[in-house]
């Protein structure tokens, strides 16, 4: 519970919050943002309320960001031209608008005080643990947005969040379904595999001539070549100017005096906890019970103080933090509810207190540490702020030359050599690329592919215009060789598609063979197979075996030992399993227990969240705009 409320703080909600600043109108629109876009495409509509081609123009670029940031250099930019991927975010769009929607018309509002209180808990709007107006507006204003642009779109977030909280929020597992679904998740068995591999069968396949170029002939689709270039390319970015730009100790001097605030670190404090919780609405009943019951762990904890992690397994209804002993870990002010706040910063180590309460029930609190406040020194960040302020002269001097870099290799078309060394740049040569896959991060850029494969500049191997491919950075290319589109000669290609159709071959007989030695097992009969020790498999430690192997293993009739499964091999051929012994859990404590309730009521809330959704749109009336969906422009 209290774990919750930190999340709502510092972890995934203030991401959340975070994420309608840094990517804004990556959402459902601001009504003033969407006014000031006059006749703007419709993308599509929920029950009259207009998607425009911005807003899902926006959230297709957040994805891109998301998708950049989890695949790394292997992100592809093509991947956002699917269509399931397109059709995807358009439905995240209709989904938020339904869910707004709906919050309003049963009413669900959010009032200015708790719409504040929500944004004041948000740590990048606070100095040393407390909201800073200015820091608020200074944030807003780098991203162009206003406070009630922002604030318009937190409230919307938090009546979605409180519809589907309140449609969750009680969901109650039984203790026959947390029984079964812990002893079948926490089963243990031992498995030894014996794999049946395409290798053993090579041999044994020939491949005709004739079936190769019968091949070649039904999928020349296959072996075509696109059309590549070869080019040339400047970047002008802040980062390429850094190495242009000096900072003198002064002021880096300066810097520190005026950013004192910045070098030092609040007090922080680390603590554990009981939770007995009690909910809102209790009734006086339940609240003297949860307080009897308070009292008692409080008594029992005051004996045995050194055995309070173990308490807290045993008695906190904390499912975030009991595993660990009710350790919080390290906190500062402004990231607990209030008053285990001001209880937590007046203890001593070591010292127990309780209980507290708070809206989320009754704590008995340890302080375990405290991190006192602390100045660092000039020494100790002078690399930092000098790194800082050559960003500060180097994104002040892009500022200053990118029109410039944009004239020259405009006014001198026909080379990048006058801008490059104007402003003392490299001038870059790429390897083949085509229209959409580019090379290094120069040219790896749709619209940069999109300027070289256009008919000007490909045909007249004149300079790209200037073109931002990122914040503070420009580039310019030229073609210097090109490759028209063709298709790999059969002779080139032979040796190949007869590996592969050999290959091919060889899969379907291991698979023949493996289906069936794993009927003769099943029957009882020998086979001679030369099995893998065996393992210990869980379903947490699949100990090497791939998903669809575990899943076999698991679902394998155990009644009489041993007992065999088979799967195909995603690598190619058959995998044999035989299950050997199985062993049930047993002694599963009661942290574990809550985890695996708190587990299933979060899965169940999830289902009734999609079942939910599903109504909604059946009801509403939709309409997508397939054409524009296509057409849109990322």
């Amino acid at each position: 519970m209290l774990e919750a409320i930190r999340d709502r703080a510092q972890g995934i909600f203030a991401k959340i919050i975070l994420a309608l600043i840094i990517v804004p109108f990556a959402l459902w629109g601001v009504d003033s943002y969407i006014h000031n876009k006059g006749e703007a495409d419709v993308i599509a509509s929920v029950n009259g309320q207009k998607i425009l081609s911005q807003e899902f123009s926006q959230a297709l670029k957040d994805q891109q960001e998301r998708l950049r940031t989890k695949l790394g250099g292997s992100f592809d930019p093509a991947l956002l031209d699917s269509p399931e991927v397109r059709q995807s975010v358009l439905d995240n769009l209709i989904n938020q608008h339904l869910l707004v929607q709906e919050a309003s018309k049963i009413g669900v509002a959010i009032t200015d005080a708790q719409l504040a209180s929500v944004i004041a808990q948000i740590p990048a709007f606070q100095q040393d643990g407390q909201f800073q107006k200015e820091r608020y507006d200074a944030l807003l204003r780098n991203q162009n947005m206003t406070p009630s642009m922002f604030e318009s779109r937190v409230r919307q977030e938090l009546m979605s969040q409180q519809l589907i909280g309140g449609l969750t929020a009680s969901q109650f597992m039984s203790h026959t379904v947390v029984e079964a679904v812990m002893k079948a998740s926490e089963q243990q068995r031992e498995a030894s595999v014996h794999v049946v591999k395409p290798e053993q069968f090579l041999s044994k396949i020939k491949i005709e001539p004739a079936a190769v170029k019968s091949y070649y002939d039904s999928h020349l689709a296959d072996f075509k070549v696109p059309e590549q270039v070869r080019a040339e390319y400047v970047v002008l970015s802040a980062d390429a100017l850094l190495s242009q730009v000096q900072v003198s100790d002064e002021e880096v001097k300066n810097y520190f005096l005026s950013h004192s605030k910045q070098y030092q670190t609040v007090e922080e404090r680390q603590a554990a906890h009981i939770l007995i919780s009690v909910a809102p609405d209790a009734t006086a009943a339940e609240k003297t019970a949860a307080n009897k019951k308070a009292n008692q762990v409080l008594k029992e904890v005051n004996s045995h103080p050194a055995d309070f992690a173990e308490l807290a397994k045993k008695y906190s209804q904390d499912s975030g933090s009991a595993a660990q002993g009710g350790d919080l870990g390290m906190f500062g002010r402004g990231a607990m509810v209030k008053p285990f706040e001001e209880a937590a910063f007046k203890m001593t180590v070591g010292e127990i207190t309780g209980p507290v309460k708070s809206d989320f029930g009754l704590h008995i609190i340890k302080l375990t540490a405290i991190k006192p406040a602390k100045s660092r020194a000039l020494d100790e960040v002078k690399g930092e702020i000098v790194s800082e302020l050559k960003k500060q002269k180097a994104s002040k001097k892009f500022a200053e030359v990118a029109d410039n870099f944009s004239n020259i290799v405009y006014e001198q078309g026909d080379s990048l050599k006058p801008a490059a060394d104007a402003l003392k740049l490299t001038v870059q040569t790429s390897g083949w690329v085509s229209r959409t896959s580019g090379d290094g991060a120069g040219l790896n850029n749709e619209k940069v592919l999109q300027a070289l494969f256009s008919d000007e500049i490909l045909n007249n191997k004149r300079n790209t215009e200037a073109i931002e491919v990122a914040s503070n950075t420009l580039v310019s290319a030229r073609v210097i060789d090109h490759k028209a589109a063709s298709t790999k000669p059969f002779d080139q290609v032979s040796s190949a598609i007869a590996e592969r159709l050999q290959n091919e071959q060889a899969v379907v007989m291991a698979k023949e063979q493996g289906e069936t030695m794993l009927a003769q097992l099943r029957q009882g009969k020998s086979v001679a197979l030369a099995w893998d020790a065996s393992k210990t498999i869980t379903r947490q430690n699949a100990q090497g075996l791939d998903e669809a192997a575990l899943i076999q293993v698991f679902k394998a009739n155990a009644h009489k030992l041993p007992a065999y499964a088979g799967v195909e091999n995603p690598h190619g051929g058959f995998t044999l399993l035989k299950i050997s012994k199985v062993t049930d859990a047993t002694g599963i404590d009661e942290a574990k227990r809550k985890a695996y309730a708190q587990g299933l009521s979060e899965l169940v809330a999830s289902e009734q969240t999609a079942v939910y959704l599903a109504s909604l749109k059946k009801q509403a009336e939709i309409k997508v705009m397939k054409e524009k969906l296509v057409k849109a422009e990322r």
